[in-house]
């Protein structure tokens, strides 16, 4: 099994019905593909987690990266796994405030940092503690 963690821009702002609408799609298409994962939206990018068979997700993520909607796809974390992070969600997600950016383990505005040439493990790091933070926090949504 594969986990993929990759950050993207939207093409154009999304608000909670265009979020809403996304969410619809995506839980319906990751279930029928046996795929789970975490989404975060926060000021017109993306921050997702998807985890499942290996072919299925190069698939997936083939799709996503030639999406019009999605500019900028950058994976920042790949790798096998022997069990899912989010066993039973076709997809959560929990918006972003600004209010809650003090408050969230690993918080950044972005993983800029991850294409310049320094050492990413500081990021990495952070990335994978917002990922932590997600898992013990958010709400389980089907």
């Amino acid at each position: 099994m594969l986990s993929i963690v990759y950050s993207s821009s939207a093409a154009h702002p999304y608000d909670a019905e265009d979020l809403g609408a996304l969410l619809a799609l995506s839980r319906e298409n990751n279930a029928r593909h046996q795929l789970t994962g975490m989404l975060l939206y926060r000021n017109g990018r993306f921050l997702q987690v998807l985890e499942g068979p290996e072919d299925v997700l190069r698939r997936r993520m083939s799709i996503i990266a030639a999406d019009p909607e999605h500019t900028d796809v950058r994976i920042l974390l790949q790798g096998t796994i022997d069990e899912r992070q989010f066993p039973d969600w076709t997809m959560g997600y929990e918006p972003v405030s600004e209010a809650m950016e003090d408050d969230v383990p690993g918080y950044r505005t972005t993983f800029a940092d991850l294409d310049r040439d320094e050492d990413p493990s500081d990021s990495l790091q952070a990335l994978r503690e917002l990922i932590r933070w997600f898992q013990d926090r958010a709400i389980q949504l089907r």
